[in-house]
C-alpha cells in the first residue's frame, strides 16, 4: 500500500438547525471527484438536517496524490476515507457510488461501519464480467472510456459516453460543469475492479441499503441484485 494522504479535498453542507442527524460521507466513482455530489446530493440531505460531506480520493480533484495514481488501489482509497471519517465530530453512515462504493465495501469489511449505502455498486464478480457484456453489446464505449481525460476530452467521446452516465433530463450548466471534473482513474484500481470483490464469511453484521436504476446499463438490476444478495438484504431499483 502507499503512504496516507495527507492533502484530502473535502466539500460539505451543513444543516442550519442543532441536533441533526449522524454525518454522511459520500465517497465518488471513477474518473471525476467529490463534486459530482454537490449539485444535488449534500444540500439536499443538509436540508434534512444531516451534515453531508463528500471527499476527493487521492489524485482526483483538488486532493494530492495526483502523481502516484496510477499505482493506487483500492485499498489505498479505503485509507482515505476511514481518514476523512475519523476526523468528523462523529461516525458516519458511508455512501458510495460504483468503484466508491467497492471502497465502502473495504470499510465494511474492515468493520464495524455506522451503516453503509452502496449505489450502483460493482458486482460481486468484478467488472470483468460487465466488460464483456458492454464489449458485445456497445465496443464503442469501452473506446471512448480510454479517452475520459477533461483537458484534452473529444467532443464526440462525450457524445458517446453521455448516454451511459447522464440522464437527458440533466442542465446544461451542469453538464458542462460535471465535464470538467472529469479525470483519468488509475490502472490498478481498474484491476482490483475487473476481478471477483473479496467476500467475508461469515457476512459483516451490517445490512448496506443497495440502490440501483432500472435503465441503467453498466451497474444493471441484475448486477446490483446480486451484491445485495451477498449481504443478505434485497436492492431497491427506481425507475430511470
Amino acid at each position: 500500500m502507499l503512504p496516507p494522504e495527507p492533502n484530502l479535498e473535502v466539500r460539505s453542507r451543513l444543516p442550519e438547525r442543532a441536533n441533526a442527524g449522524p454525518p454522511l460521507l459520500f465517497v465518488h466513482g471513477g474518473y471525476c471527484d467529490a463534486w459530482c455530489w454537490e449539485p444535488y446530493f449534500l444540500p439536499w440531505f443538509a436540508a434534512r438536517g444531516y451534515p453531508a460531506y463528500a471527499l476527493s480520493l487521492r489524485g482526483h480533484g483538488a486532493s494530492g496524490g495526483r502523481e502516484s495514481l496510477f499505482v493506487a488501489g483500492i485499498d489505498d482509497y479505503a485509507v482515505d476515507v476511514a481518514r476523512v471519517a475519523g476526523k468528523l465530530p462523529s461516525r458516519p453512515v458511508l455512501i458510495g457510488h460504483s468503484m466508491g462504493a467497492a471502497v465502502v465495501e473495504r470499510l465494511i469489511a474492515a468493520g464495524p461501519v455506522r451503516a453503509a449505502a452502496l449505489f450502483a455498486p460493482v458486482p460481486p464478480g468484478g467488472l470483468g464480467p460487465v466488460a464483456g457484456r458492454l464489449l458485445a453489446w456497445q465496443p464503442e464505449y469501452l473506446v471512448n472510456m480510454q479517452r475520459l481525460d477533461a483537458p484534452h476530452l473529444a467532443g464526440d467521446a462525450l457524445a458517446a459516453l453521455r448516454p451511459m452516465y447522464f440522464s437527458d433530463d440533466v442542465a446544461p450548466e451542469i453538464l458542462a460543469e460535471a465535464v470538467t471534473h472529469l479525470t483519468i482513474e488509475s490502472p490498478r484500481v481498474i484491476l482490483d475492479l475487473a476481478l471477483p470483490s473479496p467476500r467475508l464469511r461469515p457476512r459483516p453484521p451490517i445490512k448496506p441499503f443497495v440502490l440501483g436504476v432500472g435503465g441503467d446499463r453498466i451497474a444493471t438490476p441484475g448486477d446490483v441484485a446480486a451484491t445485495a444478495s451477498y449481504y443478505d438484504t434485497k436492492a431497491t431499483i427506481v425507475p430511470g
